[in-house]
């Protein structure tokens, strides 16, 4: 049975590139790869003013367009080529619900976020013959792509800015997004992944928007009742209508493999192991911003990691929205980011 939230109707417009046969970094291969993305403003002659800017956990393309994108904002498709980028797996790209026969729901390959950029650097330089970018940008799972930017391609990277994320993902945000695999696996109509209703696995959907929602949210946000700018009358109603509708349209598999890759994240991969050399070989000035409110990933977390980035300054934002402030949701938010963003792209 076909997903219909994964549609040109839902989500586009979007196109998709064909990268052929896709080897893998864990020796897996996607046969017939092809990445989705969506492309705001027009390529300057030189080709100078592109900027990249990969989905988050469970984000497609149109998610990044409604919260980021428009003329007057930081990313104004009058001045850059604004390239939206989906992730591996999100249900527009390559993903396990529209992979082929056999090789497809549990049966896709094993995939790293690594994987993604280097798919997407097929991408900017085959399609469009782009060979510097002004700007790499992402929040969350975008900003791990991000981090993997920089480190693996710093010759390519002009400018980056990690939003809401890590270069390697901590202890204790590898067991929360633990708790979310298990959550969507606690359905027994899951199957092992071989449902045939997109569908059916609704409950285990709902428990993780809840587990989503308590932890990507702040205390502030439910105890001030922040919700109600949103027209929700109230806390059930706010996780029923606006964290579990958002999940419980897609695709079981397509979120586990997404999850599993955030859980993997590591940019130290390409050093041994070592992150401080990993993170040694950026050359992009560097914007980190952190959401000071972050359950996901700490304000502590990300200045951590910023203090080993050469060429970087730590940025903090402020929302009760939380990690989750990267939907777009908070005005407040929403023009904070882009004066941070503004203010690097002007350097």
């Amino acid at each position: 049975m076909a997903n219909l939230y994964y549609s040109q109707e839902s989500h586009g417009p979007f196109e998709t590139y064909d990268l052929g046969d896709f080897d893998l970094e864990d020796g897996g291969r996607i046969r017939g790869l092809k990445l989705a993305y969506a492309t705001f403003g027009a390529l300057a002659p030189n080709k100078d003013n592109a900027i990249l800017f990969p989905t988050w956990y469970s984000g497609t393309s149109k998610s990044l367009e409604r919260a980021y994108v428009g003329p007057g904002r930081a990313l104004d498709p009058d001045k850059y080529f604004i390239i939206l980028v989906n992730q591996i797996g999100n249900g527009l790209s390559s993903s396990p619900h529209n992979a082929p026969v056999p090789f497809n729901g549990p049966r896709f390959p094993r995939v790293r976020i690594a994987d993604d950029v280097r798919a997407q650097h097929r991408l900017i330089t085959e399609k469009f013959g782009i060979e510097k970018l002004e700007l790499v940008l992402g929040g969350s799972m975008g900003a791990q792509q991000t981090y993997e930017w920089a480190v693996r391609f710093p010759d390519v990277v002009k400018r980056a800015a990690p939003i809401a994320g890590a270069a390697k993902t901590a202890p204790h945000n590898r067991l929360l997004v633990e708790t979310f695999i298990e959550a969507i696996a606690s359905d027994p109509a899951l199957d092992g992944g071989w449902y045939a209703d997109p569908h059916a696995a609704h409950r285990g959907l709902r428990r993780h928007a809840k587990l989503f929602a308590t932890s990507g949210f702040t205390h502030n946000l439910f105890n001030a009742a922040g919700w109600r700018a949103l027209g929700f009358s109230s806390v059930d109603d706010f996780v029923i209508g606006f964290v579990e509708n958002h999940f419980i349209q897609q695709d079981p598999n397509n979120l586990i493999l997404q999850a599993s890759k955030w859980q993997e994240n590591d940019v130290s991969r390409i050093a041994s192991g070592d992150l401080t050399k990993a993170l040694s070989r950026i050359t992009a000035k560097t914007f980190v911003i952190a959401i000071e409110e972050d359950g996901f990933f700490p304000l502590k977390d990300i200045a951590f990691e910023q203090a080993f980035t050469p060429n970087s300054k730590l940025k903090r934002v402020s929302s009760q929205w939380g990690h989750l402030a990267l939907f777009g949701v908070d005005p407040g938010y929403n023009a904070q980011i882009d004066s941070h963003l503004r203010e690097l792209l002007q350097s």
